[in-house]
């Protein structure tokens, strides 16, 4: 990127529709990145040159590498929410589980993310993880009691016991599939729907 890009860039109000369009743009170029190639703690600095902007065209968009990284997983989420899958149940982290094997750069992302998280409680990245865990499994608890309200689920089964058991079993199985791609996270995804069903 030329000085006079990077200029361009910092003169645009990130909230203008021109800096919002220019931002989405980052961010799509990122993801592309992230997907095929990960995180691998390389720096903003770094992270900028990969995919074709300037370092501090990167801040004045995303003000920090954490920031950035987030916003890229948060941006795939958004992707990830087309088609509904038939099984509302684990049909959509099984059909999450379909994409992510071909974007294994993103799934390495999401999952040291979520590991460093852990180790900074007040971190934007510890923010994202709970609120993301805890609106997921609440979506989770409410499929299981229609289910079994309907009768089509088992109901001596805990709904939110069993929300977060298919939350632990999903990141779980990723993490699995990262270190052996022989895993099958859908088929085990599947056998967990099963054991819910009446």
């Amino acid at each position: 990127m030329t000085s006079s890009e990077s200029d361009a860039d910092n003169a645009l109000s990130p909230r203008s529709p021109k800096g919002v369009a220019r931002r989405q743009q980052i961010l799509d170029r990122a993801i592309e990145v992230f997907a095929t190639h990960g995180d691998a703690g390389t720096s903003l600095r770094a992270i900028a040159e990969a995919i074709g902007v300037s370092h501090g065209a990167l801040l004045h968009y995303f003000h920090s590498r954490e920031t950035l990284l987030i916003e890229v997983l948060r941006e795939n989420d958004r992707r990830d929410n087309g088609e509904p899958a038939e099984d509302q149940i684990v049909g959509p982290m099984v059909k999450a589980a379909a994409r992510n094997v071909t974007i294994p750069g993103l799934v390495a992302l999401y999952t040291s993310m979520l590991a460093g998280s852990i180790d900074s409680p007040q971190s934007p990245s510890n923010e994202y993880f709970t609120a993301r865990f805890e609106r997921v499994r609440r979506q989770l608890v409410e499929r299981i009691r229609d289910g079994q309200n309907d009768g089509s689920l088992r109901s001596d089964v805990d709904a939110s016991a069993m929300a977060a058991l298919i939350v632990a079993a999903s990141d779980g199985l990723q993490t699995q599939w990262l270190l052996d791609p022989r895993v099958d996270i859908a088929q085990s995804l599947r056998l967990l729907s099963s054991i819910l069903e009446t």
